[in-house]
């Protein structure tokens, strides 16, 4: 990558300290990565709350992933990667990092372990407090998985481990990548493959039709506690997909019959099952070793890690609307 200096920025040209721009954007930079490409420092329009456009400026311009990419300041909050105004905000807390990058992928990239483009982060421009954060504006970002490379003390003593080497999963994403098939290594028999969150989609949306929480009282609750995988994987389930969401959707209505209210679920969102197997044949089949709370288990889901795992949230949520339906909270 070539980097030089930005332009300065045209008179008149607004932006939100901390939002999706940045006062001090005269550090921005440009990067291309042809002689063709002539990147030029420009405003864009962003639409706020109230439903009027606003100029913002641009931190740093880049021509990667297939297109051009404008990197911003971008917001602290909410915590994740969120999708709006045109582009994908990131905000992940780190309470001693003394640096920071965005790391992005491709599937095959990740695969292979390497790392597609990577955005570091400024602490003057993309930092508030202890969150640090970035807004990628455009639509390059489409089945792009994402990472962050961290650096600061490595002081196990202290319970700090930062190492620069990693690249580590935001804790807020909503779905991680990683190996395909339940109980199968990734490749070269690695447990501990690369792992990356989903980029989710400006306009991904799902059709709860209507459903809201039961809120039944405790004590009124006749709790059937399921491990989601064992509760339909045998082959005695008779189940088009065993041993995933949808193949415990079809046992919804048996549940029922038996005057179950509730279900209490073992753990459903990613772990990593096998986290002993480089010195055990036997598997982490409970899952109570969490990655991510807020990622389903994509080895859970009848579509696994395709379209970023987002087949698994999907799923998830159809699981628990339909339990809803029939009464069961």
């Amino acid at each position: 990558l070539l980097a030089v200096p930005a332009v300065r920025w045209r008179a008149g040209v607004r932006a939100r300290p901390n939002a999706a721009g940045s006062a001090g954007a005269g550090r921005g930079r440009l990067f291309f990565r042809a002689a063709a490409a002539r990147p030029v420092a420009t405003a864009v329009q962003a639409e706020q709350e109230d439903g009027e456009e606003e100029e913002v400026v641009v931190v740093e311009e880049r021509y990667a992933l297939g297109g051009a990419c404008r990197v911003l300041a971008g917001m602290p909050a909410p915590l994740g990667a969120t999708a709006l105004h045109g582009g994908v905000n990131f905000a992940v807390y780190s309470s001693g990092a003394s640096a920071a990058s965005l790391c992005l992928f491709t599937p095959d990239d990740l695969k292979a372990e390497t790392v597609t483009e990577e955005v570091p982060l400024d602490p003057l421009l993309n930092r508030t407090g202890n969150v640090w954060h970035v807004f990628i504006h455009g639509d390059q970002l489409h089945d792009m998985l994402y990472g962050y490379r961290f650096d600061g003390v490595f002081a196990p003593e202290r319970g700090q481990y930062y190492d620069v080497s990693n690249i580590v999963v935001d804790p807020y994403a909503k779905a991680v990548v990683s190996r395909g098939k339940y109980g199968v290594p990734g490749p070269g028999d690695n447990c501990w493959p690369q792992m990356a969150g989903m980029i989710p989609l400006p306009h991904s949306t799902f059709n709860w039709q209507g459903d809201l929480p039961l809120k039944y009282h405790q004590k009124d609750l006749i709790i059937y506690e399921m491990h989601l995988r064992g509760f339909t994987k045998h082959d005695s389930s008779n189940t088009k997909h065993p041993g995933t969401y949808i193949g415990a959707v079809s046992k919804l209505d048996h549940l029922k019959e038996l005057g179950v209210n509730c279900i209490e679920l073992m753990p459903c969102h990613e772990f990593n099952e096998l986290e002993y197997f480089s010195s055990s044949s036997k598997m982490n089949f409970w899952g109570y070793s969490t990655i991510n709370f807020f990622s389903p288990m994509a080895r859970y889901s009848s579509s696994g890690i395709r379209d970023s795992g987002r087949g698994a949230i999907n799923e998830f949520k159809t699981f628990v609307r339909e339990a809803h339906k029939r009464g069961i909270e």
